[in-house]
């Protein structure tokens, strides 16, 4: 008949992994049916339960107390197997980690280790975020593999280590690559011009596995935790990885994955990559965009496409960076608003649907929205785009396409406000339209720049010439006045209007981005040296570590006090007076 043999040890702690073995063993063991080694917390137990081992001598057990139960084929064999418990345990290391790479503490292991700039957590829940915090304190980044973290400690943990420059990947991240160093679960990648920031972790392997087999490889690829885009974190630790590879001139390519994330944190992280100057694929699963690409940004849906594309961006030469031509330090104080001086009505529309993605609101007297409809259209509003060819503007006077004056003067009122950064205008040729409009409009243009520079600013006048080499009005002579005046010419509405949304957003994040997301960037130079660490919880992580040929220290961790809450609040303000 089956008997179940119980044992509960209190101050106790194990790893997972060991617990997982020795349970294994126990299991293993003559005459052993089934074994449980676990700690007392509530989801064990109820582990235990559906196992049928939570027996009513295992039910009062704490969160801090080792559970043992063993259930054999008679009570002989539970209670040998039982007694083989320490004998098990003497033998319980996951791993062949030797003595030199063990430390009692993290302060001695930091001592140990100097060079060290990674700790690796994975204690459990409840005890991490204070683990975390001490490895703040020594101003190490941290890979958090620790679960069942409080939302409050990630939050308050993040926040930390963003004002210190520091990162914080996780809790609950599985995986990351650093330096060509496999972190937590992750597979050998060959280095390459890749960049990746994934709060998924399968789905952070699963892309860089497909680019290593597809011929690329990875600077770094960076996990986040998946909580990280919610809307309570805010995507913390994304945003500094994003800004980190930003800044690498051996990344290339930048690819950014996530399970579901918040629909604003996603637009608000994807307006960020937007001002990267590098290649971006993005595959947010379950974010919807009406477009396939937006500047540097290209979206994606699957894995395979993801990695495709990177693999081929990373392979292009010379990618124009989208930002180097914006030199927003042109630009005074106070500039930030767009006027649009239009005489092509649909010209003028299409102009506004493709602000629209880059610009809060653009004011018109013939807008995509009636609440942007200006109340006067003689006077701007933030930003505007003017139809001047609507018939408000045309009773009793040619149409502009015609006549100049009226935009002549509009381009002179608007080169006066201070608030003004950019004029957006077209020239449009052929038969019927003015004879040499450049003529008028480029000494126009150039009195305009005139203006704001006596004014001590800078003004960006873009114009969008619509023709062809056949029209009478020679597009390469009008196209010739008009940057000879200082303009910034296109023949195309879309290339123009995107180049002025860009530079626009660009002046706005640099006024909020201080304010609204404030951290410190990220010291460079650490993610070039070879990578040093110290490893809190399991024994395989440190001998993952030690087998790439990573500096390694393991801490030989036990939770403060035994555990016990109430004494390790005291012991942690003890350590704080």
């Amino acid at each position: 008949m089956a008997f179940i043999k119980s044992e509960i040890r209190s101050g106790v702690y194990y790893d997972s992994v060991v617990l997982m073995k020795l349970q294994r063993s126990l299991s293993e063991q003559p005459g052993v049916l089934d074994a449980g080694v676990v700690m007392g917390t509530d989801a064990n137990k109820d582990v235990l339960e559906q196992s049928n081992l939570l027996i009513d001598e295992v039910k009062g057990a704490g969160a801090n107390d080792l559970i043992i139960v063993v259930k054999g084929e008679n009570e002989a064999s539970a209670q040998t197997a039982i007694a083989k418990v320490d004998e098990l345990v003497a033998a319980r290391k996951s791993g062949n980690v030797d003595q030199e790479y063990r430390s009692k503490s993290l302060e001695s292991a930091a001592n140990r280790l100097p060079a060290s700039q990674w700790v690796l957590i994975s204690v459990p829940g409840r005890y991490a975020a204070d683990v975390t915090r001490q490895a703040l304190g020594l101003n190490k980044h941290v890979f958090l593999y620790s679960d069942n973290v409080p939302l409050k400690d990630e939050i308050a943990l993040k926040q930390e280590a963003a004002r210190k420059g520091l990162l914080v990947m996780g809790p609950d991240c599985g995986t990351a690559i650093v330096n060509g160093i496999g972190l937590g679960f992750a597979n050998k990648i060959r280095r390459g011009p890749i960049g990746l920031v994934a709060a998924s972790g399968t789905g952070l392997q699963q892309v860089s596995v497909r680019i290593h087999q597809m011929g690329g490889g990875l600077t770094h690829a960076f996990g986040t935790g998946g909580r990280d885009l919610s809307e309570d974190v805010n995507a913390s630790t994304a945003r500094q990885a994003l800004d980190l590879l930003s800044r690498d001139p051996d990344t290339k390519v930048i690819v950014l994955v996530s399970k579901p994330p918040s629909p604003k944190v996603a637009d608000e992280l994807i307006e960020a990559a937007r001002l990267v100057g590098k290649p971006v694929v993005v595959n947010f699963i379950g974010y919807s965009t009406a477009m396939r690409k937006m500047d540097n940004v290209t979206f994606v849906t699957t894995f395979d496409e993801t990695a495709e594309l990177a693999v081929q961006l990373s392979k292009a030469v010379n990618h124009k960076d989208l930002m180097s031509d914006l030199n927003l330090e042109r630009f005074s104080s106070g500039q930030r608003y767009l006027r649009g001086l239009f005489s092509g009505g649909t010209l003028a529309y299409e102009a506004q649907l493709i602000l629209k993605d880059y610009l809060p609101a653009v004011y018109s007297n013939a807008p995509l929205k009636k609440e942007l409809r200006l109340a006067d259209s003689l006077v701007s509003k933030e930003h505007t785009l003017i139809d001047l060819g609507e018939d408000e503007f045309t009773v009793g006077r040619l149409h502009p396409m015609m006549d100049n004056d009226l935009r002549i003067r509009r381009l002179e009122k608007e080169a006066g406000d201070p608030r003004v950064a950019v004029i957006l205008l077209d020239v449009v040729l052929g038969f019927g339209a003015h004879a040499d409009p450049a003529s008028e409009l480029a000494p126009a243009i150039a009195k305009a720049r005139k203006t704001a520079e006596d004014g001590g600013r800078y003004l960006e006048v873009v114009a969008v010439v619509s023709g062809t080499d056949e029209d009478p009005q020679e597009m390469t002579s009008q196209i010739q006045m008009l940057e000879d005046a200082g303009a910034i010419v296109e023949t195309s509405n879309d290339v123009a209007a995107r180049y002025v949304g860009r530079l626009l957003r660009s002046i706005g994040e640099k006024d909020l981005s201080a304010t609204e997301h404030p951290m410190v960037s990220v010291n460079l130079s650490t993610f070039k040296q070879p990578l040093a660490a110290i490893n809190v919880g399991l024994d395989s992580f440190t001998e993952s570590l030690v087998a790439q040929g990573a500096e390694v220290i393991h801490v030989d961790w036990r939770p403060a006090a035994g555990g016990n809450e109430k004494l390790m609040a005291i012991l942690e303000r003890m350590k704080s007076k």
